[in-house]
């Protein structure tokens, strides 16, 4: 499962602050790293106004992407997923997310930015799993805001560490909602597929495998 770790924290906290830094930090050591950030803001300009890709949306097409030699731009409508099944879907092939908000998704793990005597969303929100702040905490895993490479540590060895990493991972989705699977229902799956997959030309030692099956329907 690819780990997301989101900073959430009241307006003008820092966290987006702490999140770009903690990237950075990411980044030099190797790994590959998205990051989703989650605004209230709506209508929000990603382009110019009458430019190609603002004439497509404005002819209410789902999904536009700018190609060019040095990035890829996409703009879609809002798919209305989980974040977690946004991740498994379209970011499978990074090694973690960082997401900015998100503090009311439930089962991801969030570090929280607070300071001054700013009431904590800890009591308010699931899944807190340490602060950054300027002030003295009782609670597990506090840092201070210039402790970037110790939050990215932290990081690391609770949510990259290899040896926590299950060998198999299969996840399904069946008309664009994740299937929950439990492990031994993943590995026979995994299994199934990875030996047609090597039974095939020019498919050495794969790793990673994405397999898409559109059927139209039944007739009756």
């Amino acid at each position: 499962m690819i780990p997301i770790i989101s900073f959430i924290g009241w307006q003008n906290s820092g966290k987006t602050t702490i999140a770009q830094q903690v990237v950075a930090i990411l980044k030099e050591r190797g790994l590959r790293v998205a990051v989703i950030k989650s605004t209230h803001h709506t209508s929000i300009n990603f382009d110019k106004e009458n430019s190609d890709t603002r004439t497509y949306c404005n002819a209410n097409a789902d999904t536009v992407t700018l190609m060019a030699p040095d990035q890829m731009v996409t703009i879609s409508r809002n798919p209305a997923m989980k974040l977690t099944d946004i991740v498994h879907r379209f970011f499978y092939d990074v090694d973690i997310v960082i997401g900015e908000g998100f503090k009311n998704e439930r089962h991801i793990a969030k570090i929280e930015v607070t300071r001054g005597d700013s009431e904590l969303l800890k009591d308010q929100v699931n899944g807190v799993v340490g602060f950054v702040t300027d002030r003295t905490l009782s609670e597990d895993n506090v840092f201070q805001p210039d402790q970037v490479m110790d939050i990215a540590d932290f990081i690391i060895q609770q949510y990259l560490d290899d040896t926590k990493q299950p060998d198999t991972e299969a996840i399904l989705f069946v008309n664009g909602k994740k299937v929950p699977m439990k492990g031994f229902v993943q590995d026979a799956l995994a299994g199934t597929v990875h030996g047609f997959i090597t039974s095939l030309k020019k498919t050495e030692s794969p790793h990673s495998i994405e397999l898409r099956i559109k059927r139209k329907n039944d007739e009756d």
